[in-house]
């Protein structure tokens, strides 16, 4: 629409304010179903382990859809706006058919497989590959922006989501829901989104440049300087990158995941209100949000694996924080802690991949990393639930967490990123002439 196309004002912002939302509403909306563990365990007797597991089919559905989802995003021109704005459709009337909810099975089909599925669809798979089609200078900065819309969403719903249940119970509570993805979410992106740069004629925007100043190529031409940018998926699945960042992506899947739906659950069981556990649950997510722009910042100046690895390694402290401190003290530095660092991991993931391999495979590339990612935590969701059920607390569950982290920084650390980022590429073909 021409009204956002205001002169001197690059319309990639204006496409970063669109997702941000999005994520901000779609991400809010399914990161509150912790809030609703307990409500619904109580009117159908269900088990910790019963909903677990029907969560844990959910984020396997979003697993298996996630390389799905990027390899159309990659092979249509209008891949972007037509995937997410289809998702948040599918998403909006299917939250809605949470409130019809009567048994385990019915949960499965329409979470498991309908929110989680249509999840993917506006989620970091497409958002952060269509973003990066908008910025190369400040990619790491507008990915981070992008991821913060889940954290700042999470603030806002979870204690919403937490009050509305108090007021009209849990089943008025998901219509509510599901209307604020179809009726704000939904039209903002179909009116503003646009999959390149060139569909509004800013396809030489400097924003776009390589961040040589020497160099003509741009980010919407799809070209990098990589030696891994053009290269073919046997050359890509062999190379060491994607399967380091893949590794640890599954133990971020891991280490966030359990907590979505187990946070909540856990500070109630250590004696706080639902009211506070939503809140501090929103309390983590919202420094998450600081955390995040703020490390995409810097990753703009400094090596991305090494912010990664750092990441990871905070998000440990925070589990062993748990372990270390009692009852309500041990929830606030948690969330204060690893609130540092929730999200931050996504849009660093994405960012070392688009300037390793190109952008012409990355919504297929993130796709593969995210299929760990869900697949970490779809075990986590379960196996955590069936801990708790056998150990009678989550000590056991939280000690694997803040072990596998370790390994997350240890994988992180040791990408090749200098020697294979486009980010690099000039500088070292400089320093060996």
């Amino acid at each position: 629409m021409r009204i956002f196309q205001i002169k001197h004002i690059y319309y990639g912002w204006f496409v970063l304010a669109a997702c941000f939302f999005a994520t901000l509403i779609s991400g809010g909306v399914r990161s509150s179903f912790g809030v609703f563990v307990i409500p619904m365990e109580q009117e159908f007797n269900w088990t910790r382990d019963t909903i677990s597991f029907a969560l844990a089919i959910g984020v396997f559905c979003n697993a298996v859809s996630t390389p799905i989802i990027g390899w159309i995003y990659d092979s249509r021109p209008d891949g972007g706006k037509t995937v997410i704005t289809l998702s948040l459709l599918v998403l909006g009337a299917a939250t809605i058919l949470l409130s019809l909810t009567s048994n385990i099975v019915f949960l499965i089909v329409v979470y498991g497989f309908l929110i989680s599925t249509a999840g993917t669809g506006v989620g970091f798979v497409t958002i952060h590959a269509l973003i990066a089609r908008w910025f190369n200078r400040k990619r790491g900065f507008a990915l981070s922006v992008s991821s913060a819309g889940v954290s700042v969403g999470s603030v806002l719903f979870a204690p919403f989501a937490s009050y509305l249940i108090l007021l009209s119970g849990w089943r008025f509570s998901w219509v509510i829901l599901g209307a604020f993805i179809l009726f704000l979410a939904f039209p903002l992106a179909l009116i503003i989104l646009r999959n390149n740069p060139k569909d509004v004629n800013q396809q030489d925007h400097p924003e776009l440049k390589s961040i040589d100043a020497q160099s003509t190529t741009t980010a919407s031409e799809f070209k990098t300087s990589s030696t891994l940018s053009n290269a073919s998926w046997k050359q890509i699945l062999k190379s060491l990158p994607i399967w380091q960042l893949s590794i640890a992506y599954f133990v971020c899947g891991t280490t966030t995941t359990m907590m979505a739906v187990h946070y909540v659950p856990f500070a109630i069981d250590r004696g706080m209100n639902p009211g506070n556990a939503a809140l501090a649950f929103g309390f983590m997510m919202g420094i998450n949000g600081l955390g995040v722009v703020m490390i995409g910042f810097f990753s703009d100046f400094m090596q991305r694996k090494n912010l990664l690895a750092i990441t990871y390694s905070v998000r440990g402290l925070a589990y062993g924080s748990l372990l270390v401190f009692d009852e309500i003290l041990g929830i606030w530095v948690f969330a204060f802690v690893a609130g540092l660092s929730w999200i931050a991991s996504a849009s660093l993931t994405s960012s070392i991949a688009a300037d390793i391999y190109g952008l012409k495979k990355m919504g297929t590339i993130v796709g593969i990393m995210t299929f760990s990612h869900q697949i970490g935590g779809a075990i986590a969701i379960y196996l955590t639930g069936f801990l708790f059920e056998k150990t009678g607390g989550y000590e056991f569950p939280f000690t694997i967490a803040g072990s596998l982290l370790i390994l997350a920084a240890l994988f992180s650390v040791t990408v090749s990123e200098r020697k294979l980022s486009e980010r690099y590429q000039k500088n070292l073909s400089a320093e060996m002439s």
